[in-house]
């Protein structure tokens, strides 16, 4: 329960501090679509690296 509520502390500033982060939204696989009357953001290269750091700290948590 004590790591659940940290990681969710963790996300919680991730979110507060995304605007400031440099590369996130601007990775290669990150696309932006703009028409007319809607915009379509999808952030496939930010997901993946986001996936990747999740999964790193996952798999050192486990090995304890």
């Amino acid at each position: 329960m004590m790591v659940l509520g940290a990681l969710i502390v963790l996300l919680g500033v991730l979110l507060c501090l995304w605007e400031k982060i440099p590369f996130l939204g601007k990775l290669p696989l990150d696309l932006k679509i703009e028409r007319k009357g809607f915009v379509v953001y999808l952030p496939i290269g930010s997901c993946i690296l986001l996936s990747l750091i999740l999964t790193l700290v996952f798999w050192l948590l486990g090995k304890r």
